[in-house]
């Protein structure tokens, strides 16, 4: 995720204090066998092997083969002919390392020629560093194993909308992979009600996950109530609004600002800055099990409620 400044407590205390929160009622069991495939799926993503998932790098090509492979094996098919969605990296002289490459893929809904959702992470981060090797389990890791949860469980119970997976590259960049989606999108943007995005959701340091757009678009802020309900995290709402110092607004911090560009409504969940983001410790083995299982379990509530109400939302402003 980009953001520009660090968060403290004490200024989110101030400048945050009329956002809501739902508490947490109990948290799961972290020995159970979900938790443990979301662990694994984590520690997979973000290994050394992945050299940092650096986009255009031999790295971010093996996420990238790692994704797919996880994709074909719960049965989700590509949006297109195929899942990989090239495009050129800005700022990057010709060669091997100017090119990245969104994922796409399609998870038919019962009524396919109605709207769509799309929800999205970033696969991409920093690379490595003088030797360090930033593995980025949270940032965004955890989005991406997330996507993958959800994608197993839309596919034993099919949604009554289309929903896309969005594996988005060169977040790190600029919202560079998000961006060339809007542009030449796979689908017609008119289809798509809502973007759900989910960047750094794994660390519990601030002990809360935030959600934000519901400033933007308080439509849709029902639906994450709805969700938090029975979600065992606290869930609070906010980051998104202009009167707030630089860096804590985040509506165009990650890859749901280029939808938002578009007029496309986004809700975007995630954690608040730890001392491990854009360092390289951002490993999987700073994750409590337990948090992580948490947010993932109300992602999962919050895509169900939003696709039962999908065709009734408000027509969105275009600003093509």
């Amino acid at each position: 995720m980009i953001r520009y400044s660090n968060l403290t407590r004490v200024v989110l205390a101030a400048s945050l204090c009329m956002a809501g929160a739902v508490h947490a009622q109990s948290r799961p069991a972290i020995s159970d066998s979900v938790t443990a495939k979301l662990m694994r799926r984590l520690s997979a993503l973000s290994a050394d092997s992945m050299e940092g998932r650096r986009a255009g790098s031999p790295g971010g090509a093996r996420a990238r083969a790692w994704i797919v492979r996880e994709l074909q094996a719960i049965g989700v098919p590509p949006l297109g002919a195929r899942y990989d969605m090239p495009f050129a990296l800005r700022m990057r002289a010709p060669g091997p390392d100017s090119v990245g490459a969104n994922i796409i893929a399609r998870i038919p809904g019962t009524n396919p020629n109605g709207p769509a959702m799309v929800i999205s992470a970033h696969y991409d981060h920093l690379g490595v560093r003088n030797g360090e090797i930033f593995n980025g389990a949270d940032d965004d890791a955890s989005g991406c194993v997330t996507l993958l949860m959800i994608a197993e469980r839309l596919m034993a119970q099919r949604p009554q909308h289309d929903v896309i997976l969005a594996f988005f590259d060169a977040e790190e960049g600029g919202l560079q992979g998000a961006r060339a989606f809007v542009a030449t999108p796979p689908l017609p943007l008119e289809r798509v009600a809502v973007d759900v995005n989910l960047d750094m959701i794994a660390r519990q340091d601030g002990g809360a996950l935030w959600v934000a757009g519901t400033s933007h678009y308080p439509f849709l802020k029902p639906f994450a109530e709805a969700a938090a309900k029975n979600t065992p995290v606290t869930i609070r709402f906010g980051h998104d609004t202009k009167d707030l110092k630089p860096g804590d607004d985040w509506t165009n911090s990650s890859d749901h600002g280029a939808f938002h560009g578009k007029g496309i409504p986004f809700l975007y969940l995630g954690v608040e800055d730890h001392p491990d983001y854009h360092k390289s410790g951002d490993d999987a083995d700073k994750v409590d099990p337990a948090f992580f299982r948490g947010t993932m379990e109300f992602a999962a509530a919050l895509v169900r409620k939003l696709d039962a109400a999908l065709s009734s939302l408000p027509p969105r402003a275009d600003k093509r």
